[in-house]
Formats: structure tokens, C-alpha cells, sequence
């Protein structure tokens, strides 16, 4: 699947009146295809309640922009306010779902996705205040690194952001569940993937069960 597809699937985990906080990279692009028979609210951290799907040409406006500084568009009824105000509703609960991209998640539900050492980074951002604090957390990645690495792990190797939060993992081959006591368990699988090449491509605990079901695009 590409980054695209991973998105769309990631929309269908979103429930009717939900508010949700979308993060950088293939995040942002879920805002594309919320389904159209509900109500949801997405919250950007620099301080909008409200985004709408990204703007057409002609719609551009330099002045609405996401936490990635993509420009975006406004709903009827946003709000816009200072990212003091936006970081209470985050550490408040009151955001029920927060999708982050990640460079590693380990079987326990850990996630890396702020820093690689020795690499210039502009600072942490929101994600360890989101991770904290949102009812659920999934995670949209590529299932393995540049150099053909698992970035699904036993252990992260990298700076954690937040430990036993992830819930569930779309990545370019497969949705996966953290379970409570650890492990990966496949749910779905790619089109024109097969389960061996998710195994080659998991180095934590991969658990399949049954048939699974191909991924619905």
C-alpha cells in the first residue's frame, strides 16, 4: 500500500463524534478521507480546533497551518486559539484518538518517534504530551526502515517518546494490535502481500490466528 492507502485505512478506525489529533507525515493525509456519514473533529496542537481536508490551489491560504506547517483548510465553526490552550485539551483527555507516524514500536505497545541520535532535530514537538494523554493511540509507519530494517520490535532501539501506548499499528503490509501482554497480532493483510513476507518484515512477536482477511481499499 502507499502512503495514501495507509491513510484511508486509518480513517475507518475513526468513530462518529470523535475528536482526533492527526501528527506529521503520513498522519496529516487521514484529514482526506474521513468517511462522510460522520461527525469528527480534528485537532492540530499549534492551536486549531477543526481542520478540513487539505486546500486546493485556488484555496491555499499561508496563514492555516497544521503542527507540520502544511497549509490546511478550516469547518464551519473552528476555532482557532494558542497552543497553551491547545496543549490543555491534550493533556486534559479530552483528545479521544492521536495518529503518529513512528520510526520504531516495540511489541509492548513503546514507541519511538522524536529523535535519531546524532541527527539535528527542532525539538520533541507535542507527540510525548499526545501519547500520554489520548484514549487511543495508532500509528501509521512503513513496516521496515530505508536499509530494509524491522521497525517493529522487541525492543525500541532509538529515544522513547512513550511507553505501552500504541494500540494499533497500519503500516504498507498489514494492520497490527499491540495486545495488552505483548506481541503484534496480525488483523489484516495488504493486497498482493503475503503473511511470510510480514513475518520476514516483524522482528517483535508476530502472532497470527486464523485466516486473515486482505485489506479493504
Amino acid at each position: 500500500m502507499d502512503k495514501n492507502q495507509i491513510a484511508k485505512r486509518i480513517a475507518r478506525e475513526i468513530k462518529d463524534g470523535d475528536y482526533v489529533n492527526l501528527g506529521i507525515g503520513i498522519p496529516t493525509l487521514v484529514a482526506n478521507y474521513i468517511p462522510e456519514n460522520i461527525s469528527v473533529v480534528l485537532q492540530s496542537e499549534n492551536g486549531l480546533l477543526g481542520i478540513g481536508p487539505f486546500p486546493t490551489e485556488e484555496a491555499i491560504d499561508p496563514d492555516l497551518i497544521n503542527a507540520g506547517k502544511q497549509t490546511i483548510t478550516m469547518q464551519a465553526g473552528s476555532s482557532l486559539f494558542s497552543s497553551a490552550e491547545s496543549f490543555a485539551m491534550i493533556r486534559g483527555e479530552h483528545v479521544d484518538l492521536t495518529i503518529l507516524g513512528a520510526m520504531e514500536v516495540s511489541e509492548n505497545g513503546d514507541i519511538a518517534n522524536w529523535k535519531i541520535p546524532n541527527k539535528m532535530v527542532k525539538g520533541m514537538g507535542g507527540a510525548m504530551d499526545l501519547v500520554a494523554s489520548a484514549k487511543n493511540i495508532i500509528v501509521a509507519m512503513q513496516h521496515v526502515s530505508k536499509d530494509g530494517k524491522s521497525k517493529l520490535l522487541s525492543n525500541c532501539t532509538l529515544p522513547i517518546t512513550g511507553i505501552h501506548c500504541v494500540k494499533k499499528i497500519v503500516t504498507e503490509l498489514a494492520v497490527l494490535e499491540v495486545l495488552s501482554e505483548g506481541g503484534f497480532k496480525l488483523l489484516e493483510i495488504a493486497p498482493n502481500v503475503s503473511i511470510d513476507e510480514v513475518k520476514a518484515a516483524t522482528e517483535g512477536k508476530l502472532i497470527i490466528e486464523g485466516d486473515i482477511p486482505v485489506i479493504e481499499l
